[in-house]
């Protein structure tokens, strides 16, 4: 029997404490309500508590998805964590969930961090894992606090970034393929773009040292310590490269016209409908799933699956293409039989 790799279930976490677009309209009086809304399309982000860190959201993720599917924890041999913002430099934030979920020592477990594209990277590597006989059962764990990384006086990120947490289960199946047509791309000359300047080895933090405060000529305030974005960069990045990779998944055998979902990154409302309209895609083909929690980078794509199920848009045996771009430059996509 030909092995095949296939999600199976997905559960996403969120944390308690929310940011509205009334709160940011009073940090920032120059934007009301309504052109925060306009801007990004997002109403709220939740963000995580002081002492709450990706492991945390990530655990309850898992948590909910073993509460959901009829499966032992001893049958998981493999967890793959896409994270930014992992718990420490070292270990892997993947080993101390491994532990925390009281999953065999047999398990598989690492961490990789990739951004807003990194949920198809982690489809890719799981079908990789399953499809050559090394795992049966994975759990494809995608978490982030990116609001760690924000300046609050920054509202170039902090009306766009929520924090999350997204759990999906893939096993081997039969018949398949289920997950296929991957295509990947990478242009690391736009690393520059959107970056946390300081903190790693090339630029490390200097101890008991606060660094620079600045600001730039919108009016946004950070340190190098913090999350900066370029974000006409990140436009015209986005622009160019994701119509080209969209174009690549389809052939003869298969076409736009085969698909009944597109899950894009859920970036932001503006960044959508403009990739929506230069695609020349169905408005009612594409989800849009961000307005109750912000880009929450990794996650958002398994969020937007999700809540299309929960609301009976996606059902079995439909076809969805995957689009993920961002931080890196990077991209990827595939395309998904549910």
């Amino acid at each position: 029997m030909k092995k095949s790799a296939r999600i199976t279930a997905i559960e996403y976490v969120l944390p308690i404490k929310t940011l509205s677009n009334e709160d940011l309209a009073r940090d920032f009086p120059e934007w009301d309500v309504d052109k925060i809304f306009g801007k990004t399309g997002i109403n709220n982000r939740q963000i995580a508590g002081v002492d709450e860190c990706a492991s945390d959201l990530a655990f309850q993720a898992c948590e909910k998805l073993f509460s959901t599917i009829d499966l032992e924890r001893s049958s998981i041999d493999f967890i793959i964590l896409c994270t930014q913002s992992p718990d420490y430099f070292l270990p892997s934030t993947a080993c101390i969930l491994q532990d925390r979920l009281g999953l065999s020592t047999h398990c598989g477990a690492f961490d990789y961090n990739q951004g807003c594209s990194g949920f198809i990277y982690g489809l890719g590597l799981a079908k990789g894992l399953i499809e050559t006989g090394q795992a049966k059962n994975i759990i494809l764990v995608t978490a982030e606090t990116y609001s760690k990384y924000i300046n609050p006086a920054d509202k170039s990120v902090r009306t766009l970034f929520g924090d999350a947490a997204a759990a999906t289960l893939v096993q081997c199946a039969a018949d398949g393929p289920y997950i296929d047509r991957f295509r990947y791309g990478t242009d690391g000359s736009g690393a520059k773009n959107l970056i946390v300047p300081i903190g790693g080895s090339r630029n490390p933090s200097a101890m008991n040292e606060s660094p620079e405060l600045y600001s730039d000529a919108s009016g946004n305030s950070r340190t190098d310590a913090n999350l900066y974005m370029n974000g006409s960069a990140i436009f015209e990045f986005s622009m160019t490269r994701i119509p080209q990779l969209f174009s690549s998944i389809f052939d003869e055998t298969f076409t736009v016209d085969d698909v009944d979902l597109f899950a894009f990154h859920q970036a932001n409302k503006f960044m959508l409908d403009s990739l929506r309209r230069r695609i020349k895609l169905p408005i009612e083909k594409f989800i849009s799933e961000f307005e109750h929690c912000g880009n929450t980078v990794s996650s958002s794509i398994p969020i937007a699956l999700k809540e299309s199920m929960n609301k009976g848009v996606l059902s079995e045996g439909q076809t969805v293409v995957g689009i993920g771009f961002g931080v890196g430059y990077s991209w990827a996509g595939c395309v998904i039989k549910w």
